[in-house]
């Protein structure tokens, strides 16, 4: 069983989660899931980001101590990743001894193999605390961070510890082209390498007498600089410098938003190069979710809350439309009118009607037992659509084009629909014609297991209830892909269906309630 090792960025803890968050955590759950689904030993790990300027001022104007503050926030984050039904195995936080642990053991291995890339010198720029890193011109606009335009720039000058990185430049560039480090999307890949090209500075790794962090090592003047911290956690939640880490590391797969690619896919790798440790395998940089084109963020506030956007349909309904309508790669419109109207056409009118019919026909016309299928003649439209759609749900799957792995599902669903109508088994049933109703009836009940399976990596709750309905067989996370092939539920016996995905009406007032 191969392993693989999958992060996400870890959050800031100086204000609640918005949709873009969501989008990274669902669609990294998403990922795992289907990982899982291909029999992989998944070890997928999420956290906190908890040492920061940002989260003092966020504990000062609480009125609470750092500690208490980023309790609270780590709290508030787990329960909302809970929320949307996130499988991640750890949860690591950077205030963790583990952590600290690690960060100074990478230190002290960085000093050891190559002393001269750890050096004291002057520092002086414009620190952007949204970022929490200091400014290049290019990175400027109007006076502002282009990240976070909402915020004053400091200007700062001190004395602090730094990391040569302008020695690993070739290094990285050259892992980056020869694929050993793939960077992704092609045009996030392509915005790396210009940087690279361009050459690089060193950088500083401390702040003087921050009174919130980890202590750099040799030096209790000082902590270390909240990035180079924060990076460590991924070789943090391996259990490094402790034997075994390596069972894990290197990691198969960062995914991280397309804002912070100079960290995870240049400044990260080049600190490992340093330590003579393995690069990550891979860095996924997905979009951002807009609003009117405009990103939703922490400082800029947001037109609409995570808490509303999970309450409006369900934690499925919205995993769905992020992966489906947002998407994984480039940035996306999150509206209340699309994510309605993807609802009720997709997952209400197509895939949960299509459980409904062909279910409620097996208890109708079979007493709820599924059928064998007497055919023995070449397979049915409705079979040969399935093994297309499983062959392209896995191409794209494999190559994280979540969307369009969403659609390949959908389709499917929406193919059988058809099938229904141009079999048109009640007809059937009326003539008398039992052998064919039978064909129809196994291949509709094999398709809607099929495509629970599916549909777990995108929508896991109501996935694993319309597999509960097929009675006594194997657990859904035990089901792997190329089970699909033969799957079949031939004699089972399956429960009546419950209303998966309730239409919304509007009233008077214009506000949504459920219809059940």
């Amino acid at each position: 069983m191969p392993k693989f090792y999958l992060t996400t960025a870890i959050d800031y803890s100086n204000g609640e989660p918005h949709l873009g968050h969501a989008l990274e955590k669902i669609g990294a759950d998403c990922i795992a899931r289907y990982r899982r689904l291909r029999g992989d030993d998944v070890h997928f790990v999420m956290g906190m980001d908890e040492h920061s300027q940002s989260v003092i001022q966020a504990a000062a104007r609480a009125g609470v101590p750092p500690q208490a503050w980023v309790d609270r926030m780590a709290a508030t984050f787990a329960d909302y990743w809970r929320r949307l039904h996130c499988s991640h195995d750890d949860w690591i936080r950077t205030t963790e001894p583990r952590h600290a642990g690690a960060v100074a053991a990478l230190l002290e291995r960085i000093r050891q193999r190559h002393p001269a890339d750890l050096f004291e010198a002057e520092y002086e720029g414009l620190y952007c605390t949204g970022c929490e890193e200091f400014k290049t011109g290019a990175q400027i606009v109007d006076g502002h961070c282009v990240e976070h335009p909402t915020l004053e720039l400091i200007p700062t000058k001190e004395r602090n510890h730094f990391f040569r990185l302008s020695a690993y430049r070739d290094a990285v560039l050259d892992r980056i082209r020869s694929g050993a480090l793939r960077v992704q999307p092609e045009i996030r890949r392509n915005e790396v390498l210009r940087l690279l090209e361009a050459g690089l500075q060193d950088i500083s790794i401390s702040r003087q007498r921050q009174p919130w962090g980890i202590p750099f090592p040799g030096d209790l003047q000082q902590t270390v600089y909240v990035w180079f911290d924060a990076l460590i956690n991924y070789l943090s939640a391996t259990g490094f410098p402790e034997p075994g880490y390596d069972r894990l590391w290197p990691a198969d797969l960062h995914i991280v938003g397309k804002g912070i690619t100079r960290f995870h896919c240049v400044i990260w790798p080049a600190m490992l190069l340093a330590a003579e440790l393995p690069a990550p395998r891979a860095v996924w940089a997905h979009g951002y979710v807009q609003w009117s084109g405009t990103k939703m963020s922490k400082t800029a506030g947001t037109p609409v809350t995570l808490g509303e956007a999970i309450d409006r349909h369900g934690a499925d309904a919205l995993r769905y439309f992020l992966l489906r309508e947002v998407g994984f790669e480039n940035d996306g419109d999150f509206t209340w009118e699309r994510f309605d109207a993807r609802y009720t056409s997709e997952l209400a009118d197509t895939f949960g009607n299509l459980v409904s019919r062909s279910l409620a026909m097996l208890h109708r016309y079979r007493s709820g037992t599924v059928p064998r299928d007497p055919a023995t003649h070449a397979p049915p439209p409705i079979e040969t659509a399935a093994r297309a759609a499983v062959a392209g749900y896995a191409r794209a799957m494999d190559a994280l084009a979540l969307e369009q792995g969403a659609a390949q599902w959908m389709e499917l669903a929406a193919h059988a629909n058809r099938y229904i109508e141009e079999t048109a088994p009640w007809k059937l049933a009326q003539r008398g014609q039992d052998a064919e109703l039978d064909t129809v009836l196994a291949n509709l009940a094999r398709t809607v297991a099929r495509l629970a399976v599916l549909a777990a990596p995108f929508i896991p709750r109501a996935a694993a209830t319309v597999w509960g309905l097929f009675g006594e067989r194997a657990p859904l996370e035990t089901i792997r892909l190329d089970d699909l092939e033969s799957l079949s539920a031939e004699r089972l016996q399956v429960a009546k269906p419950p209303v998966l995905f309730p239409k919304p009406e509007r009233t008077p007032r214009g506000a949504q309630k459920l219809v059940t």
